[in-house]
């Protein structure tokens, strides 16, 4: 079978027979001229691995264990396409420890027991030590994994493990106990870029029969997102296709038609990723989803950051939405969680979601427009000390400061509301937060002048045909919305707190 597409975990011809389930034993089928390109360019040393600088440091465990100076278990975690298969075909190849294969969609627990238990006769008769490769780890069940933990305990095996899940969630506690965990990044567009130049001058690959054109090089680091299988693949087809053309280059129109996926014209670094961004920000302050739905597919075709997408979300979830839908926070944020935690491409749809919701959810920028009126006296020098009643009163000699002298606790008033003076002095009156009337904050809107009013102590706005005093406030209170005694205005606020 092929493991991760990069070499084969067949049983090489004439060795020993295997359990079923283990794809490979003492090493893996050799590589043929005709093989995948993936297959042919996978590094034949540590030193060709790329994109994996935090693990190549002299001294540190990918490199310990690929030259066997350290017999230590490992859990190789990465998104596909990162290397993971690789390492473990360096293994193979750099010790004369024997090497057994299997992948967890096949084996089962008898699979296990059975390289385990060969492994320990030839431990005991001085033979060479195991190390057993399991391709997508976290596809075994609890029983599965259990069975591996009194080998990997004492060293029966060495247990080289591969997945692409969180194996804090997919791999048993005592078995990740045991192993060391090296968590593989996907590959940056300069190491994919390098590898397909690489694949294109190196005798194991065209052997510089062909030249691959900037912007088709482009098209297929972008088509990659990351994942160098998919690199080499691309460009193995854009390959044949220009062959068949008679053609000695690869330009951006069969890099296009190999593939079937046009080159989506956006510049992760320029222009149009701004202008992109831009669009798909004013399509769902717009409330157009449609168009919104279209920019976030542009951006995820292209290969966009999906953290970048999510981030833009939990902004504008603030921004643009905030209190006309205060869940429209909880969604974009659970998108950004989504996208770390699931991944591309699946996390497409939990942005998606999210998208919907906000583009459809009523609009209101009052949270932008207070804290930038907030800050802007901040800037401005507006403030002065903090009033006595509002200082901290906890430590020993506070109280001879007169610090907390006067203050009045909100929750011994029946209203949950209290007279009290809670800005600086000079700002005594200023309203920043002005609440707009849609969705939900149509009610605060109705709420918050009885609030105001009887935290700064004002009286009750008159009658239409009782003339009263005018508002004293430095900037409009918007009191005007209200009528009644502070009893009414108590109920309201009661109501609005329930």
């Amino acid at each position: 079978m092929e493991s991760d597409a990069l070499f084969s975990l067949g049983e090489p011809a004439g060795a020993p027979s295997a359990p079923a389930g283990a794809t490979g034993v003492d090493g893996f089928t050799s590589v043929s001229p005709d093989s995948p390109l993936p297959v042919r360019m996978r590094p034949a040393t540590i030193d060709e691995l790329v994109g994996q600088d935090h693990l190549l440091a002299p001294g540190a465990p990918l490199r310990q264990l690929v030259g066997g100076a350290a017999p230590m278990s490992v859990i190789l975690w990465g998104p596909p396409g990162s290397g993971k298969t690789t390492i473990a075909h360096l293994v193979a190849r750099a010790t004369d420890r024997r090497f057994v294969a299997m992948s967890a969609l096949s084996a089962g627990v008898k699979d296990v027991r059975a390289v385990i238990d060969t492994a320990r006769r030839q431990r005991r008769s001085g033979g060479p030590q195991t190390v057993l490769f399991i391709d997508e780890v976290h596809r075994f069940s609890k029983t599965q994994q259990d069975s591996l933990l009194a080998a990997v305990e004492d060293r029966t095996v060495t247990l080289l493990a591969a997945t692409t899940e969180n194996p804090y969630f997919s791999v048993i506690s005592p078995l990740l106990s045991r192993c060391v965990l090296l968590t593989l990044q996907p590959l940056d567009d300069a190491a994919v870029r390098g590898l397909l130049r690489r694949a294109v001058a190196d005798e194991r690959g065209l052997a510089g029969a062909l030249t691959l054109e900037t912007e088709a090089e482009d098209h297929l680091v972008r088509l990659a997102g990351g994942d160098v299988r998919k690199a080499l693949t691309a460009l193995e087809a854009a390959a044949s296709s220009a062959t068949a053309l008679g053609t000695g280059r690869i330009d951006l129109a069969t890099a296009e038609q190999a593939v079937d996926v046009a080159a989506v014209r956006y510049d992760r670094a320029g222009d149009a990723h701004y202008d992109v961004t831009s669009a798909f920000i004013k399509s769902m302050r717009g409330s157009d989803v449609d168009a919104a739905l279209h920019w976030l597919a542009r951006m995820l075709v292209a290969g966009e950051d999906a953290r970048f997408i999510a981030r833009r979300l939990v902004i504008f979830a603030s921004e643009d939405v905030g209190m006309a839908d205060p869940a429209a926070l909880g969604v974009a944020t659970a998108a950004a969680h989504a996208v770390e935690y699931v991944g591309l491409p699946e996390a497409q749809l939990n942005l998606a979601q999210a998208v919907i919701h906000l583009a459809t959810a009523p609009k209101s920028n009052s949270a932008t427009t207070a804290i930038g009126a907030a800050m802007a006296d901040v800037r401005a020098g507006r403030g002065g000390p903090v009033p006595r009643a509002l200082r901290d009163a906890h430590y020993s000699g506070a109280r001879g400061l007169g610090h907390g002298t006067g203050y009045r606790y909100p929750h011994d008033d029946p209203r949950g509301v209290v007279t009290q003076q809670y800005a600086p002095d000079d700002l005594v009156g200023a309203d920043y937060y002005r609440p707009s009337g849609h969705g939900a904050e149509r009610s605060v809107a109705a709420r918050l002048p009885l609030l105001r009013r009887i935290v700064r102590g004002l009286p009750a706005p008159a009658r239409p045909d009782v003339p009263g005093p005018a508002g004293n406030g430095r900037h409009p209170s918007g009191n005007g919305h209200a009528s009644g005694s502070d009893e009414d205005g108590a109920d309201a606020v009661g109501e609005g707190q329930q």
